[in-house]
């Protein structure tokens, strides 16, 4: 092999570093673009609690982010494995705030899930819950007629 032809392969490697770091920022900025915006999570234009649930659980999508987070890792795995990266902590530490962001928004959805379930069951049972229509009038019916007596 020549000495020009080496030099090239290095040149080229280092070509397909740059670009394969680059692939890892793009993913993890197209991660983070792909999650709710804080306004959508907070801000509700809900009549009653089943309506904000609904719309706090349709919020809770990380959408495509999961998808652009396994691009991330994908070619940073294959980048350190090439030892192509000559400082790849700071894209380790963003794969994994992502991927904890992802988490927490995926466990809060379940959550909500969990509560927009069980919320009009609740609801049902408090309305059901205590003595009758019918028990509350023969009840007032009786507290007027202990008046009358006295």
């Amino acid at each position: 092999m020549s000495q020009a032809t080496f030099g090239d392969d290095e040149e080229l490697f280092g070509e397909a570093a740059n670009e394969m770091r680059e692939d890892v920022e793009s993913s993890l900025a197209d991660g983070w673009d792909a999650l709710p915006a804080a306004d959508d999570v907070w801000e509700t234009d809900a009549d009653n609690v089943l309506g904000v649930l609904n719309g706090l659980k349709t919020a809770l999508d990380a959408g495509d982010a999961e998808d652009h987070l396994r691009d991330a890792k994908k070619w940073f795995t294959m980048g350190q494995r090439a030892d192509a990266f000559e400082d790849a902590d700071d894209l380790e530490e963003e794969i994994g705030d992502l991927e904890e962001a992802i988490s927490s928004i995926s466990d809060a959805g379940e959550q909500v899930g969990d509560l927009t379930s069980t919320i009009p069951a609740l609801r049902g049972t408090l309305e059901d819950a205590g003595p009758s229509d019918e028990e509350d009038e023969s009840e007032a019916e009786a507290d007027a007629d202990d008046e009358d007596e006295e």
